[in-house]
Parts: C-alpha cells; structure tokens; sequence
C-alpha cells in the first residue's frame, strides 16, 4: 500500500457517503480496505480538502475536536442529532 493509494480509497469512502450518514473513522479505515488504520483516516482528513469530514466521527460518537462548533452545525443541517459533541441519531 502507498500513501496515496490509501488516501485515494479514503476520499472514494467519504466522497459515496450520503449526507446525514455518520461514519466512524474505523469503519472508513476497513470500508477502504484497510481495517485497523482509523488513525491514518485522521491524517488523510487532514491533507485532503473537498470532503465530508464533518461525517466522520470517534467510535463514541464524538464530532471533530478541532472543529465541533462546524461539524456540529453541519451535521445538524443534514438531520444528524448532535449533543453534547456526540451523534445521538441519525436521520
């Protein structure tokens, strides 16, 4: 596996993820074929724009630390039920 070909699977995942689905950076690690690279999600997250980032959160639901004022607001407009900076429900 390269870099790039992992980051090039984790943008295919996140690019077919429909709005109001939440994801978890595990299950976008194993949906791109490479189960157990949650954390290298996050990096691709991070040098990649034009994403849904705000629809990948932490196994307990928690939104985007850096950013849970935005990934709060997003995922509300897409019908997600955010509290306390965790995904309740989905629509």
């Amino acid at each position: 596996m390269t870099d790039d070909s992992f980051a090039a699977a984790v943008v295919a995942v996140l690019r077919a993820l429909p709005a109001g689905h939440v994801v978890t950076y595990g299950e976008v690690a194993a949906e791109a074929g490479h189960p157990g690279a949650a954390r290298a999600v996050g990096n691709v997250l991070r040098s990649v724009d034009d994403v849904p980032w705000w629809r990948v959160v932490a196994s307990t639901g928690r939104v985007n630390p850096n950013a849970v004022a935005e990934a709060t607001r997003r995922l509300r407009a897409e019908g997600v039920e955010v509290r306390g900076e965790r995904v309740v429900s989905t629509r």
